[in-house]
């Protein structure tokens, strides 16, 4: 296991820029995903930290040594790639050891090795099998033992969750976080599935065109988003956004009709935009700020997702799963204020 640093990291292919000046630190044993739209650059860092493609500028550190000339075989990593890139002709048990093909251990060590990993991973008993006899599941943990047999410093994942349908990945989300609990192992993971970035990470870096917008835990970017495009981008629906300006009286007056009242204190006539979760969002309340008629209505059992239709466009909301709002009736809505989120609308970065 090994720390991570990368310091003003750019990538340059021809006259294109994709990496703007990357620096990240992570630390030992630590579960970081790099999360964002397609695009954006995080496979592309992490392909430069796998010594896969050429760093055009910065440095990149593992346990504190630069690898930025370092052979892929030489940087002490192991990578588990989107296709499981394993051997049709092997069995699993050659298939995993084939991860130490290089290793100046004994045979004897090697067996030992390779036999504690399979039994890590539940696939002892599938070791003289070949992979078409395997699960999908199956399958991408064989990839993951041949990375695990060598026990290199860091371990990098390149949305290896892609392939599977949602319920095998649903159940390979929890054994990987599982596998780290036990291990402790250092882990990059690169996804564009929010939700995985959510539930696996310690962190979590999220990427834009080549820009990292934001770092912290799940609940930091979350609860408190740096910005417009990080508080849509993490959660399911996405947030809503109503524009609004600052009136003299201190109050917010939102483009969907009505004002807020806000505690902050926030120079008259600035325009700004109103960020507000659907879960923050409720019909029925008293303090009600938005104002419309129920357009859609999406049963989920337990709640009730509702779009509201406004003069600034539909707002969605969440209602209880047994007395949801009938279609076409006017409802109030209505969040907590320590619940809302600010942000500027000429830069849409969060105002503190």
């Amino acid at each position: 296991m090994a720390n991570l640093r990368i310091r003003d990291l750019v990538k340059t292919y021809d006259k294109t820029q994709v990496l703007h000046s990357i620096n990240l630190d992570i630390d030992d044993g630590e579960f970081v995903v790099l999360v964002g739209p397609s695009g954006c650059g995080k496979s592309t860092t992490l392909r430069l930290v796998a010594g896969l493609e050429e760093v055009s500028n910065g440095t990149i550190e593992i346990a504190g040594r630069v690898v930025n000339n370092l052979e892929p075989k030489d940087r002490d990593i192991a990578m588990v790639f989107q296709n499981y890139a394993i051997y049709p002709h092997m069995t699993v048990r050659k298939n995993i050891g084939f991860g130490l093909r290089s290793s100046k251990a004994s045979k004897a060590e090697k067996d030992k090795r390779l036999e504690s990993v399979a039994e890590l991973l539940g696939m002892t008993e599938y070791l003289d099998r070949k992979p078409s006899q395997l699960s999908g599941g199956q399958r991408q943990r064989v990839a993951i033992g041949r990375a695990m047999v060598r026990d290199p410093a860091v371990f990098l994942f390149d949305e290896p969750l892609s392939n599977l349908d949602a319920q095998l990945r649903t159940q390979m989300r929890l054994e990987i976080k599982k596998l780290h609990q036990r291990v402790g192992s250092t882990i990059v993971f690169v996804t564009h599935d929010q939700v995985e970035a959510m539930t696996m990470a310690d962190r979590i870096v999220i990427m834009k065109d080549g820009d990292i917008h934001q770092i912290g835990t799940p609940a930091e970017v979350y609860h408190k988003p740096a910005n417009i495009f990080v508080a849509q981008f993490i959660g399911a629906p996405s947030m809503n956004m109503i524009p609004g300006r600052v009136t003299g009286d201190g109050t917010i007056e939102l483009a969907t009709g009505g004002g807020l009242a806000f505690e902050r204190s926030l120079p008259e006539g600035r325009e700004i935009i109103l960020g507000i979760r659907p879960e923050d969002l409720h019909p029925g309340q008293a303090s009600g700020v938005i104002e419309g008629s129920v357009n859609v209505r999406e049963p989920l059992g337990h709640e009730t997702l509702i779009y509201v239709g406004t003069s600034n466009g539909d707002v969605i909301a969440k209602a209880d799963g047994r007395t949801p709002p009938e279609i076409g009736e006017t409802v109030q809505l209505g969040a907590d204020p320590e619940n809302l989120h600010i942000f500027d609308a000429a830069t849409g970065e969060a105002l503190a």
